[in-house]
């Protein structure tokens, strides 16, 4: 469909052009998703691009022909630190890329808009725009900091991307945000065509949802010290939750981008990518609109008592934020407040304030022994920051519900009301 979708596209474009204007805001041509569903060139303003054509701006910085590579094997990562492990990875950094563009004049305005003209060129440009669009969700709806977002991250393009653990041949269809080198990558497509990974605007807000995650809850940390102190140890509830909670949280952040889009609040936001595909699955897994989930006794056994490596294994850490970001929408669409929650969410990532502290504080508290921070403790982190009772408690009943919190654990001052008393949607695991 993409390449269908694109050839048509370039086809329209008929007027020649000379260099670009790369003054933002520039009027451009993306591959946008309509208010029918469907991903159609679109006009569109890049607000903070300061190279149209290098397709670099203060939301990112585009990068082709890179070559990354994870060998557990690589003597020179065995020895790699903080400092020097992105050194590591990259065999080679890539060069700038170049997007080409044909100029037409808009009917209605006259002025000049920008059509890509080849098929990259579409993809690197509607990247980019996706990544600005959730950047502007996070500075409005979640109000973060300018200064959170910098430096501004690379976006590797179609790099060969190779985890020789799992595969000695470069990955394909996917869309990553990599802490290690504090980049996005943008991997080509294979058997995702319908609208691949980095068209789809929420997939995008998910991954830019990682960083902002990092930034705050791992205070910028390419190998965030809880987290790689954590994974070293058996079992590591910590960690496992953690990488729940990131998921989780990327997954409702993804939803809530998706209100700013003419399309609409969509919370099954990954099917125009995955249905009638083979990763078809995929969406219901995470569709959040689901109403029936629940933390089982084995899920539960497993946050608490396995390794990182075993967790992450079948992808446990996704089921987990499934919950979690289910159990989120559900308390933000009861109580009519989905922009206030997902602000609260994000305000609870980084607090010093000792009354709430955030989640990387409470990391830090606990730092030397993660069989203090079980599910319930950045649970708790987010309750604290909700200022609105209904909100807060609304909140406590879902998480208590659906995560099967123990209600004890969440009750007190600056969190659960003692009205909270949790649902009835999900059975008893502690019997």
């Amino acid at each position: 469909m993409l390449r269908t979708v694109t050839t048509a596209a370039v086809g329209l474009t008929l007027a020649a052009g000379c260099a670009p204007d790369s003054e933002a805001p520039v009027k451009v041509s993306v591959l946008s998703r309509s208010s029918n569903g469907q991903y159609v060139p679109t006009q569109v303003e890049l607000t903070t691009i300061e190279d149209v054509v290098g397709l670099k701006g203060s939301v990112g910085d585009l990068q082709g022909g890179a070559r990354i590579v994870i060998d557990a094997n690589d003597p020179a990562l065995q020895n790699a630190t903080a400092d020097t492990v992105a050194e590591v990875l990259l065999k080679n950094t890539g060069y700038d890329v170049k997007a080409s563009y044909i100029t037409q004049k808009d009917e209605k305005t006259g002025e000049d808009v920008l059509w890509p003209a080849d098929f990259h060129s579409w993809n690197m440009v509607t990247s980019y725009y996706n990544l600005e669009r959730a950047n502007e969700y996070f500075r409005t709806v979640a109000n973060v900091k300018v200064a959170s977002f910098e430096p501004a991250p690379t976006l590797y393009y179609f790099p060969d991307f190779i985890q020789t653990q799992v595969n000695k041949e470069p990955a394909r269809d996917n869309a990553i945000f990599y802490p290690v080198l504090q980049a996005f990558m943008v991997l080509p497509f294979d058997q995702i065509q319908r609208a691949p990974l980095p068209l789809n605007a929420a997939v995008m807000a998910h991954e830019y949802s990682h960083l902002v995650f990092n930034r705050l809850a791992y205070a910028g940390q390419n190998l965030p010290v809880s987290l790689s102190n954590w994974s070293s140890e058996s079992p590591s509830q910590g960690a496992n939750v953690l990488k729940s909670f990131d998921e989780g949280l990327a997954d409702y952040h993804a939803y809530g981008a998706t209100c700013r889009s003419v399309s609409g609040c969509d919370p099954r936001f990954m099917a125009t990518s995955f249905d009638g595909g083979p990763y078809a699955g995929v969406t219901d897994a995470r569709d959040l609109s689901r109403a029936d989930r629940c933390m089982s006794a084995l899920l539960w056994d497993r946050l608490q008592f396995q390794d990182v490596g075993t967790f992450s294994s079948d992808g446990a850490e996704y089921q987990v934020g499934t919950l979690i970001a289910t159990a989120l929408y559900q308390a933000g669409r009861s109580t009519g407040q989905e922009a206030q929650l997902q602000r609260d969410i994000v305000s609870a990532y980084y607090d010093t304030d000792p009354a709430k502290p955030g989640i990387y504080q409470y990391t830090q508290q606990v730092i030397g022994d993660q069989t203090l921070f079980s599910i319930a403790v950045p649970a708790a982190a987010i309750i604290s920051h909700i200022s609105d009772l209904e909100l807060r408690k609304a909140v406590c009943n879902e998480f208590m519900d659906h995560l099967r919190i123990p209600r004890e654990l969440l009750i007190g001052p600056s969190l659960c009301p003692a009205s909270a008393a949790g649902g009835t949607t999900c059975p008893n695991i502690f019997q």
